[in-house]
């Protein structure tokens, strides 16, 4: 990691907080799915995993994955965003 000390700060850009999207990924994959198997007939487990239920569960991720990447790159107005702050070089940073 760089040592920012003693650097100064030449200003801040805006970028998506991209620790608050878990909940978002979490909800946006939810809905994905229910409507994905909405029409699916009604099942009971006894504690066995089902292989098809598995699959489209990563598929429902997946395309909520793709979706959130989709829109914090285009669209990022849309998310929660921060300010980061980036550095200017000093003499003293300049190796010799």
């Amino acid at each position: 990691m760089t040592s920012t000390e003693g650097s100064r700060v030449g200003g801040f850009r805006r970028e998506v907080d991209q620790e608050r999207l878990g909940t978002t990924l979490a909800i946006a994959a939810s809905l994905i799915l229910g409507l994905r198997t909405a029409r699916w007939s009604i099942t009971h487990s006894d504690g066995l995993a089902d292989a098809e239920w598995e699959r489209e569960i990563e598929h429902s991720v997946r395309i909520a994955r793709t979706m959130l990447s989709h829109l914090t790159t285009r669209h990022p107005e849309l998310f929660q965003s921060r300010k980061v702050p980036f550095y200017v070089a000093t003499d003293d940073d300049v190796p010799r």
